[in-house]
């Protein structure tokens, strides 16, 4: 059960910033994609769930996959989106 609350969670998350992209809120909707939702949502669950050590040892984790993997592929995405398109830049990215 716990688990659809997540997904519930994060869906609504995800919904409320395309929703507002297409409404025309594109700089709110840029702050709520720069905010971290997915990671607030999930540490907060999982602090819920585990405890502060266990949100700590995920954050290192993440901090470290993020300048290995994240930054590069944020960097192709800008790149090559206005050239390729979202889709193929996502896809290359």
């Amino acid at each position: 059960m716990a688990y659809l609350l997540y997904f519930v969670v994060g869906g609504i998350v995800t919904t409320v910033i395309v929703a507002l992209e297409e409404s025309g809120y594109r700089t709110i909707s840029g702050i709520a994609a720069l905010v971290p939702v997915f990671t607030l949502v999930s540490y907060y669950f999982i602090g819920a769930s585990k405890n502060g050590m266990a949100v700590s040892q995920h954050s290192q984790f993440v901090l470290c996959g993020t300048l290995v993997a994240w930054v590069p592929y944020m960097a192709v995405v800008a790149l090559a989106a206005p050239r390729w398109g979202a889709n193929k830049a996502i896809l290359a990215g």
